[in-house]
């Protein structure tokens, strides 16, 4: 079982929306320091919070963090950009920019803070998916979303050795700014990192937030026209 009280998470985008909300319920449920970083951090009045600069795209962003951090023993990947359009028009450098983040960012964040996991008694790494991870619809953010989930399945059972926890976090519409000129049903980040915690807590390999979430995995057993997300029920 994880233990979240007395211990030392990692936030990534942990400045506002859902990494803050994150860094809120890790704290709720007993860890003594969070870092919580973003490309630019805000100091925080809780002095449990320590805002630190990471940026997941450069490999010696995240090494440096890694280096200054040898206490940490939850990981949470949540830094993510969405960049919207159809696949077919999508240009290249947009394309590269939300898989450089999405997944090549939480891949170096993943292989920084193994061997620190590993130190510290094994802990856990949360991957933060989405419902574009089964779901069609989202373009070049879904298929990002798709890889990182398949990369969260391999971390588990390469990391499942050295006893860190590997849980993936599937969610719809979460209201934050990155999605708010998107006309939709929207969940509370506060109800994922809180549904999140409770899956660490229990040691779950995987949450489904909500009920469209459900849904779009449900779908992956049926014909592909199935995965459309406007075949879905919020």
């Amino acid at each position: 079982m994880t233990s979240i009280e007395g211990a030392v998470a990692l936030v990534t985008g942990g400045r506002r929306g859902l990494g803050r909300a994150y860094v809120e319920a890790l704290l709720r449920h007993g860890a003594v320091k969070v870092y919580a970083t973003a490309r630019k951090p805000a100091p925080s009045e809780d002095p449990r919070v320590v805002a630190e600069t990471l940026d997941v795209t450069y490999g010696e962003s995240v090494r440096s963090l890694a280096e200054r951090t040898g206490d940490v023993t939850i990981v949470v990947n949540n830094a993510g950009l969405l960049i919207s359009g159809p696949p077919s028009k999508a240009a290249q450098v947009d394309v590269r920019a939300m898989f450089d983040t999405n997944v090549f960012g939480a891949l170096r964040v993943a292989q920084a803070y193994a061997p620190i996991l590993a130190s510290n008694g094994g802990g856990a790494l949360v991957n933060m998916h989405s419902v574009f991870s089964w779901a069609s619809g989202a373009g070049a953010y879904g298929a990002s979303k798709a890889a990182l989930w398949s990369l969260t399945n391999s971390l588990r059972l390469e990391l499942a050795g050295q006893n860190t926890h590997v849980l993936g976090v599937h969610a719809g519409f979460i209201d934050t700014e990155m999605v708010e000129a998107i006309s939709a049903p929207k969940i509370s980040p506060d109800l994922v990192a809180e549904k999140a915690m409770e899956a660490l807590k229990a040691d779950e390999d995987e949450v489904i937030v909500d009920r469209i979430t459900e849904q779009a995995k449900a779908a992956l057993c049926g014909p592909a026209a199935g995965l459309a997300l406007q075949r879905l029920e919020p």
